[in-house]
């Protein structure tokens, strides 16, 4: 989940008289999160732009001294994390720029804690999964994985009591934060009855119900909707007993991460065919072949993959979180504000 804030940050003042000095170091033999050619060519402009491959062995020490020469550093996909040493010596660093959403694996708490801006990629990803979300919520609803299934086997129709109707669903959402409040948005003209449970939400869109608890999202829903940030907190909160609070062909869907639900307990559910789900994301995040949620009529399963994709048949010039980046690192040059800056807060949150 990404959080709904666009804090932004002061920037520090770029060093004069030269062009900046981009670095990104990949693990393997290729830039992941830099692997277009026209982001890369963007970033150029910007300025000295180096990328470090094969870079798997590289000791703590070694990827310090090289960071410390330069001024940004972009990490993400397959980047080697960045040693925690540099919170207390960053050197010429003066920017980390992320580019995916969650960063506790590439970039240290104590980095963000020494005041060194951190940003991530925002709410770049929240149309693509709040859609994705929606098309499996649709999809449960109108029981297709059932259908689907039935007339490869032969059959023709399924019984009436498994398809319903959005309208006058009442849909729970766990989470409410860019991609929770976008999810909103696309449900809203189906007539659903919307409730809400988030406690870091100060305020609910005006025709979401909130709810003081999970146990009360659960009892009162027929679909729950997991829109929620994996955290110690939320992570297994969807339990066995509360799963027992949704009724019969009650539906889950889960876009956010799988730790967040008892698996085992959601699929014995579903096996049984009490409940029904839409799950873009398991944990861990694959299924053995033989596991038989696959062939399960009760089942849509997406491989953590329904929320990617942009365009229509063709990709964009630009993907959105590289618009992100590149706008970040121009308002870094200029020394403007930055977007969607870490906090300690923020960044334990987000994933």
């Amino acid at each position: 989940m990404i959080d709904r804030s666009e804090r932004q940050h002061e920037s520090p003042t770029p060093p004069p008289g030269r062009r900046l000095r981009l670095l990104h170091i990949a693990a393997g033999p290729r830039p992941r999160c830099i692997r277009h050619e026209r982001f890369r060519a963007a970033l150029a402009t910007l300025g000295e732009l180096e990328i470090v491959t094969d870079a798997r062995d590289w000791p703590p020490e070694r990827v310090a001294e090289r960071v410390r020469a330069c001024d940004v550093y972009l990490g993400g996909w397959g980047s080697l994390p960045l040693p925690a040493l540099l919170a207390a010596d960053p050197g010429s660093l003066r920017y980390v720029c992320g580019l995916t959403g969650e960063l506790r694996y590439y970039v240290p708490e104590a980095l963000v804690a020494a005041g060194v801006p951190v940003t991530n990629w925002g709410d770049a990803p929240a149309d693509a999964i709040a859609e994705g979300a929606m098309a499996l919520l649709l999809a449960t609803v109108k029981s297709l994985p059932r259908d689907v299934l039935g007339v490869r086997a032969g059959q023709w129709g399924v019984p009436s009591r498994y398809r319903g109707s959005l309208d006058g669903l009442r849909v729970g959402i766990y989470g409410v934060g860019a991609i929770g409040r976008r999810f909103v948005e696309l449900l809203r003209p189906f007539r659903p009855i919307m409730s809400a449970y988030d406690a870091y939400a100060a305020e609910l869109p005006e025709d979401v119900g909130r709810v003081e608890s999970l146990d009360e999202l659960f009892a009162t829903s027929d679909a729950i909707v997991i829109h929620a940030a994996l955290t110690p907190e939320t992570k297994a909160s969807v339990t066995r007993e509360r799963l027992a609070r949704l009724p019969d062909l009650g539906i889950v869907i889960n876009t956010a991460r799988g730790g967040i639900i008892d698996q085992p307990a959601l699929e014995a559910e579903v096996l049984s065919g009490r409940l029904r789900a839409g799950l873009d994301v398991l944990e861990p995040d694959e299924l053995p072949a033989e596991h038989p949620l696959r062939q399960c009529p009760d089942a849509l399963l997406t491989a953590h993959s329904v929320g990617s994709g942009s365009g229509h048949l063709r990709p964009p010039p630009l993907l959105v979180w590289e618009q992100y980046a590149l706008d970040n690192i121009k308002r870094f040059a200029a020394g403007e504000p930055l977007r969607f800056v870490m906090d300690l807060e923020r960044y334990r949150r987000s994933t």
